[in-house]
C-alpha cells in the first residue's frame, strides 16, 4: 500500500465495497463525480475484477462517516489512488469468495472461476451466488496488497467494448437532480449580501431596511450579511434592495498595479527545485553563458473557473445533526471547516456529495456549503438552500494565480541546449482547507472572514512537495546538460486565489514549450526533430511520434507567416502522470482573431479501463486550456471585479471548438496514470506555436487576443 495514500488511510475490503444479499455490489470511493466519469471508471475496475455486469455495481454517493475519506478529488489522483484501491479491494474479495465457495462445495480453489456474480465449479459446473456466500458473513477483512488480478483483464479484447456511463441517461434525459434543484420541506431560501470587494466591511444599514421588506429575514453577523425567505424570487429581490441600502467602508480597496510587476517585486520566498522538489537551501547562481544565449518571459494572467452554473448549498440543522449536500470536491476537508466554524464535533457534522456546477479546482463550491452552514444554524430545524448568483461566482471565487515564467538557455554551436534555467513567480496554489495541516481550515473560506469574531485568511506557506503547485512541471522532459530551476513564493498580491486545474503546471508548460519551440526557430530545425533531439524517454517520444503521425506533421522550417500554421508540445503532467501531446492547426486572420482548425492529443494514460471517458477528459482539457489561451483574463479596478458576467469574461463557445482527434496509447498491466490534466499545457503551447507559425508574431503574454498579438507584433 506504499505510495497510495487512499489505500493507508482505508486499508479493509469494507471501506470500499459490500456485496448485497441480491449479488449487487456496493462500491464506495471518496472521489467525487464531477463529470470525469471516475465513478464509471472505478466500476468497471470493481466489475472486472469481482466478475459481476457492470449493470451491477451500484455507487453510493460519497459522504462523510460512510464513504472513505481521500481527501480531495484533484490532482489527477483518482485512476491511481481511488482506481488501484478498488482494484485491490475487489481482487481481495473475489479470492475471500473463492475460498468460502471451495469449503462450501468440497473441492479445490484452483477448480473455481467467476463470473456473472457466480463462483463456477469447473469439474462439477455448481454454482454459488455472490449474495449467497456473503449472507451469513460480510466481506470484512484487510486488502491484500498482493492480491493478483484477473490475467484476462490485461487484454483490451477482454474488457467490455461499451458501458453506458453513469449518471449520462439521467443528464441527457434531463432528470438529473442538482444540490440547486433540492425541495425538502419547509425549505427557506438563502441569499448572501456581498461588499464591493475583499477589504470592505459593513458600516451599517438604515433601521427601516428590513422592516421595508414582507416575508424575509435579515440575519447579519458582522459583516456577514444574509437575506433569508420562503420564497426565492422574494429572496433574490431583497438582497438587491439591501445591498443598495447598506453603507460599506470600502477603504482600502484594491490594488490596481499592474499584476506582472508586483510577481516580481513582491517575492518573498525562492527556492531552488531539484527533481521536481523544492530545497530549502540558497537559490543558485546561472552558470557562464555558452556561444548562444537566448531568453524569454511568459506571463499568465489571473484566470477564473468559470463554471458554467454558480455555486449552490443545501444545509439542514436537526436533531443536534448539521447535514450539508455540496458538489465540493473535499468533503472531509470540508466538514472539518463547517465544525471549526461553528464550534462543533466533527461527527455532528455530516457532508453529502451532490451534483453541481462542474469545476476542476477549487471554486466557490466549499464557500457556498459554508455559507448555507451558518445560516443553518440561525435557523435550526429549517433546511436552507443558498445560492450564488453568477455576478458572486465571478467575482468571488478563488482564481488561478497570476504567474510571470523567466526561461534562459544556453546553446552549442549546433543549437543544443547545453544549460536551461527556468523561474516561476506566483501566488500561491493551494488555499484548500486542509484538516491534516496546523493552522486553521475555517480562514481558507470567505464567511469567517466577515463575522463578527473573523478569522483571517493565513499566510500561505511554500508548498515544498514534489511536483507542488508553483513549479509543477517547472522541471523539463528533456535530457539537458545542466537545468536551473527555481520558484519564487509571492506575497501581497490583490486577488484571492487557490487550486485552478493543473495548478502551475499549465503555465509553465506553456512557457517552456513555447521556449522550445523558439529554440528551435534559433536552431533552424524543425520544432518536432528540436524536441526528439533532446529527449531519452520512450514514452515520452511515442506521444509525440503518435500526435505528430495522425497529425500528417512533416518538417519545414518554422515561422512561415502565412496566415495558416501549425504547433505541437508534449509533457508528463507532474513529471509522473499521463504523458501527452498535442498538434494544433490555426488560421490568423487580418483581424488578428486566432481560429482554431484542427487538433489532435495524443496520451500514454498507463493501461486504460474507460477508453471514451479518457477520450472525453483530454478534449475537455484541450478546451478549456484553448479557452485560457485564447480568451480568459479576471480584470478588476481598485472597486473590485469588473469581470463579473460572460460579456466581461469570454470563454471559448462551441462555434470556435476545432475538430479534436485523440490517439490513445494503451499500456495493459502498466500502472494508471492520471489523466485529467495532462492536456492542457500542451494545449497552450501548441496554440501559441501555431500562431507563431502562422503569422511569425511570438506572443508571450495570454491570452492571444488580437489586441495582446498586435502588441507582440509591434513589438518584435
Amino acid at each position: 500500500m506504499t505510495g497510495n495514500p487512499s489505500l493507508a488511510a482505508n486499508p479493509r475490503v469494507e471501506d470500499w465495497l459490500a456485496i448485497r444479499s441480491d449479488g449487487r455490489v456496493e462500491l464506495r470511493t471518496g472521489k467525487v463525480e464531477i463529470g470525469q466519469r471516475i465513478t464509471t471508471a472505478v466500476a468497471l475496475v470493481a466489475a472486472g475484477e469481482l466478475g459481476v455486469p457492470f449493470e451491477r455495481i451500484v455507487m453510493v454517493p460519497p459522504r462523510t462517516g460512510v464513504s472513505p475519506d481521500e481527501g480531495y478529488t484533484s490532482g489527477s489522483n483518482s485512476m491511481e489512488q481511488s482506481g488501484r484501491a478498488v482494484r485491490l479491494a475487489a481482487a481481495t474479495a473475489r479470492r475471500e469468495l473463492i475460498a468460502r465457495a471451495a469449503r462450501r462445495l468440497g473441492v479445490e480453489t484452483a477448480t473455481l472461476e467467476t463470473g456473472d456474480g457466480l463462483v463456477r465449479s469447473r469439474e462439477t459446473n455448481r454454482t454459488l451466488g455472490f449474495g449467497e456466500l456473503v449472507e451469513d458473513s460480510p466481506l470484512a477483512l484487510p486488502i491484500e496488497p498482493d492480491a493478483p488480478s484477473l490475467p484476462d483483464l490485461r487484454a483490451e479484447s477482454a474488457r467490455p467494448a461499451y458501458a453506458e456511463p453513469l449518471h449520462l441517461r439521467a443528464h441527457v434525459t434531463g432528470t438529473s437532480t442538482f444540490v440547486h434543484d433540492l425541495r425538502p420541506p419547509g425549505l427557506l431560501h438563502a441569499r448572501v449580501v456581498r461588499p464591493p470587494h475583499y477589504h470592505a466591511t459593513l458600516a451599517g444599514l438604515p433601521d427601516t431596511v428590513e422592516a421595508d421588506i414582507d416575508d424575509v429575514r435579515l440575519m447579519r453577523d458582522g459583516s456577514f450579511l444574509v437575506v433569508v425567505s420562503e420564497d426565492e424570487h422574494l429572496a433574490i429581490r431583497a438582497a438587491a434592495r439591501v445591498s443598495a441600502a447598506a453603507r460599506w467602508n470600502s477603504s482600502p480597496g484594491l490594488d490596481e498595479r499592474p499584476v506582472t510587476e508586483r510577481l516580481v517585486c513582491n517575492r518573498r520566498e525562492s527556492f531552488p527545485v531539484r527533481e521536481c522538489r523544492p530545497r530549502e537551501e540558497p537559490v543558485p547562481e546561472p552558470p557562464p553563458a555558452g556561444v548562444r544565449t537566448v531568453r524569454a518571459v511568459y506571463e499568465r494572467p489571473y484566470q477564473m473557473h468559470a463554471s458554467l452554473a454558480p455555486s449552490a448549498a443545501l444545509a439542514h440543522l436537526a436533531d443536534g445533526v448539521l447535514t450539508v449536500w455540496t458538489h465540493s470536491q473535499g468533503l472531509y476537508p470540508l466538514r472539518a471547516a463547517i465544525a471549526e466554524t461553528l464550534g462543533l464535533e466533527r461527527d455532528v457534522v455530516q457532508v453529502i456529495h451532490a451534483p453541481g456546477a462542474g469545476c476542476y479546482g477549487h471554486n466557490g463550491s466549499d464557500d457556498a456549503a459554508l455559507e448555507a452552514a451558518i445560516v443553518a444554524r440561525a435557523f435550526p430545524g429549517r433546511p436552507v438552500l443558498l445560492k450564488w448568483s453568477r455576478e458572486e461566482e465571478h467575482a468571488w471565487e478563488p482564481y488561478g494565480p497570476a504567474m510571470r515564467i523567466e526561461l534562459c538557455a544556453h546553446l552549442d554551436d549546433g543549437g543544443n541546449v547545453r544549460h536551461w534555467s527556468h523561474e516561476t513567480f506566483s501566488d500561491t496554489h493551494v488555499m484548500r482547507a486542509r484538516p491534516d495541516v496546523a493552522g486553521s481550515p475555517a480562514g481558507k473560506y470567505l464567511a469567517p472572514r466577515y463575522l463578527a469574531d473573523p478569522v483571517s485568511a493565513p499566510a500561505p506557506a511554500p508548498n515544498l512537495t514534489t511536483n507542488g503547485g508553483i513549479h509543477r512541471n517547472a522541471t523539463p522532459p528533456y535530457a539537458f546538460p545542466d537545468t536551473r530551476i527555481v520558484k519564487h513564493l509571492v506575497h501581497g498580491l490583490p486577488l484571492r486565489v487557490s487550486a485552478l486545474r493543473t495548478l502551475g503546471a499549465y503555465a509553465n508548460v506553456f512557457a517552456a514549450e513555447s521556449f522550445m519551440d523558439e529554440l528551435a526557430h534559433e536552431a533552424g530545425v524543425d520544432p518536432l526533430d528540436y524536441r526528439r533531439r533532446h529527449l531519452d524517454d520512450d514514452r515520452t517520444c511515442a506521444v509525440l511520434d503518435a500526435a505528430a503521425e495522425r497529425f500528417d506533421w512533416t518538417a519545414r522550417p518554422a515561422g512561415n507567416g502565412a496566415g495558416i500554421g501549425r504547433g505541437i508540445a508534449v509533457a508528463r503532467y507532474k513529471n509522473m502522470k499521463s504523458y501527452c501531446a498535442v498538434a494544433v492547426e490555426v488560421q490568423v486572420g487580418d483581424d488578428a482573431e486566432v481560429v482554431l482548425r484542427r487538433a489532435v492529443v495524443a496520451v500514454d494514460a498507463g493501461e486504460i479501463v474507460d477508453a471514451d471517458g479518457l477520450a472525453a477528459q483530454l478534449e475537455g482539457g484541450f478546451v478549456q486550456a484553448a479557452s485560457w489561451t485564447l480568451l480568459e483574463a479576471v480584470t478588476w479596478d481598485r472597486d473590485g471585479i469588473t469581470s463579473r458576467d460572460w460579456d466581461s469574461y469570454p470563454i471559448l463557445r462551441f462555434d470556435r471548438i476545432p475538430e479534436i482527434e485523440t490517439v490513445l496509447l494503451d499500456r495493459p498491466g502498466e500502472p494508471f496514470l492520471g489523466a485529467g490534466e495532462a492536456s492542457c499545457g500542451p494545449t497552450g503551447a501548441a496554440i501559441a506555436n501555431a500562431v507563431f507559425d502562422a503569422t511569425g508574431v511570438r506572443a508571450r503574454r495570454l491570452p492571444l487576443t488580437p489586441e495582446i498579438l498586435r502588441e507582440a507584433a509591434g513589438r518584435d
